[in-house]
């Protein structure tokens, strides 16, 4: 029997866990598999996560848990299914391969759709997993007219999650309001500094000592949404800008896959732009 994932954020109050926990198994007798809270101290402010196996009426069960819960609870309750997501990408392929490569071999908990690049550099690559290819051009015509196009096709799939695997354009708020804290983006932690191109020879110009990335949310602030992972592995001076753009590009992809692992696991709670993470 496939098991079920409850998510739980609202105001802290006394003897939540018990009331929940109380619920899900002295009403409907269900099996509690994992179980993990937290409380964010600055905010009086609960989390909650519950994995369960059983059988249920879903609407008699959000409804028991409403009545004992703080008013402005927000109740999440979904199974371990595959979610659907689209992928964006440009020319660079590593984090587009590797998520192809896991979707291949039944890695990731999702279903790809579709590949959308403003270049056909990637398109044979993408066809040789069985996935779709829309090759979008940004050339000739505006920044929102290519942008329209782009959100057209990633409508027409009604995906759960827009992923950009290294996909280098910047979206509008019009498109990230189409998916609030439902695009994920990987880049270079190398931000604020050694922004445009070629980030990596520049590090290496300036003598870094450390290379990493960052996997987050899009909001509307450029680079700036809640963070769901990062690492950095170190570097010296015997690293060209060749073998330090190689090392970045093996943390960026898997950094990229570790943030859609936890995502897709519903592992990952936003509040006040930042993450709480369950793992």
């Amino acid at each position: 029997m496939p098991s079920n994932i409850l998510l739980i954020n609202c105001p802290d109050e006394n003897g939540l866990v018990f009331k929940v926990t109380s619920i899900l198994y002295n009403k409907y007798d269900l099996n509690i598999i994992r179980n993990g809270e937290f409380v964010e101290r600055n905010f009086n402010h609960f989390f909650m996560r519950t994995e369960f196996s059983g059988e249920f009426d879903r609407e008699e069960l959000l409804k028991d848990l409403y009545e004992v819960l703080p008013e402005g609870v927000e109740l999440k309750l979904t199974d371990k299914r595959k979610k659907s997501i689209v992928l964006l990408a440009t020319k660079e392929h590593h984090c587009l391969s590797d998520l192809l490569i896991r979707h291949a071999f039944n890695e990731l908990n999702a279903n790809i759709l579709c590949v959308i690049s403003n270049y056909n550099v990637l398109e044979e690559l993408t066809k040789k997993f069985d996935v779709p290819f829309h090759y979008i051009s940004h050339e000739g015509i505006s920044r929102e007219a290519h942008e329209i196009a782009v959100l057209q096709t990633v409508q027409q799939y009604d995906p759960e999650f827009v992923v950009l695997a290294k996909y280098m354009r910047i979206l509008s708020g019009d498109f990230v309001s189409q998916f609030a804290n439902r695009i994920v983006n990987i880049h270079h932690s190398f931000l604020p500094a050694f922004v445009g191109a070629n980030p990596y020879a520049q590090a290496y110009e300036r003598g870094v000592k450390i290379i990493g990335a960052t996997a987050h949310f899009v909001n509307n602030d450029l680079d700036q949404g809640p963070i769901i992972a990062q690492s950095v592995i170190p570097v010296d001076h015997t690293h060209s800008a060749r073998e330090m753009t190689q090392a970045g590009r093996d943390v960026e992809k898997n950094v990229l896959a570790k943030s859609l692992k936890l995502v897709l696991n519903e592992q990952v709670f936003v509040y006040r732009n930042k993450t709480i993470i369950f793992e």
